[in-house]
């Protein structure tokens, strides 16, 4: 078996038995591709799948360090992330074809500097659907549309792909949403009267006939609605009511899990509602929390 045979079979892997998102396949397969290919120029000929076994860490590293250079070099959290994958594709030649190498887990990868979420604060999330209800210049339906997806992000934290994964089946909504998000995690998500509301505002408003397994919101023409419309929308409306540009959808899920935290929710709670697999990921929000305190502190207390 050749190199790029085990890694066709990899990708299979992924697909059927990982079941991971092809989003996350296509991702995983280009960065271990380009690795290969740099791997072929280096050292002049078709790799063996044994061959993989002899990578270096010094083969590795030159690789890491071709991809920080030219017009199309990776910052340091795509470097990160290309690292990761080739560490999962050599760890797949062990497990499955007894090809180990010891020399890719001396590589370390670059230090990443690990900022804040950025959520949109409760006046701004407000703000930014009333001005995507008010839109006289769209049809009703739209704007009842954009508000329901908007809505749907804040109220219940979802991530744009997983609002818009909801089908006609789901509605009317029931007072609790299954979501599937990544890595196939399933999760319980409470649904808001104003969620439901505002939903419903939207279906019957709707113009299209869709059957049970349809996607529940659709574009202008009829065909579903993508993630690029939404992060389109909020561009739109940051720049009419004056926002940074740090406002984006995902602003959204940040501020669900903020404003839960700032009125007391329990942080595995809000871990479980969030669909993260780990707590330390969820921990970020309390750091924001603290900031918002302390801003508040400084810009009211007379000794501050």
């Amino acid at each position: 078996m050749s190199a790029r045979q085990a890694y066709a079979a990899w990708l299979d892997h992924l697909t059927l038995e990982r079941r991971a998102s092809p989003r996350t396949v296509r991702a995983y397969g280009d960065n271990v591709l380009a690795y290969l290919n740099f791997l072929e120029i280096h050292r002049g000929e078709t790799l063996s799948l044994a061959a993989m076994g002899e990578i270096s860490a010094a083969d590795l590293r030159g690789y890491l360090a071709s991809r920080r250079l030219g017009e199309n070099a990776l910052a340091p959290r795509s470097l990160s992330q290309a690292l990761s994958s080739i560490r999962a594709f050599h760890r797949y030649l062990d497990q499955r074809h007894g090809v180990a190498n010891a020399g890719v887990a001396l590589v370390r990868g670059p230090r990443l500097k690990i900022g804040l979420p950025r959520p949109v604060t409760e006046d701004q999330a407000r703000d930014l659907i009333t001005e995507a209800a008010d839109d006289t210049e769209r049809d009703p339906w739209e704007t009842a549309r954009d508000e329901a997806v908007l809505t749907l992000l804040w109220g219940c934290g979802l991530r744009i792909s997983e609002a818009l994964s909801l089908r006609i089946s789901d509605t009317p909504l029931a007072m609790a949403l299954r979501i599937t998000g990544k890595g196939g995690k399933t999760r319980i998500v409470p649904v808001l009267d104003a969620v439901r509301a505002a939903v419903d505002v939207y279906l019957d408003e709707l113009p299209f006939k869709l059957g049970p397994d349809e996607p529940l919101f659709r574009a202008k023409r009829g065909g579903p609605l993508s993630p690029r419309h939404v992060q389109g929308l909020v561009q739109t409306l940051r720049g009419r009511l004056g926002l940074s540009d740090r406002v984006t959808p995902h602003a959204f899920r940040h501020a669900f899990a903020t404003h839960l935290l700032g009125a007391g929710a329990d942080l595995r709670a809000i871990q479980d509602l969030l669909g993260h697999a780990s707590l330390s990921t969820t921990q970020r929000y309390t750091e924001v929390d603290a900031a918002g305190l302390l801003a508040a502190y400084q810009a009211a207390h007379p000794k501050a």
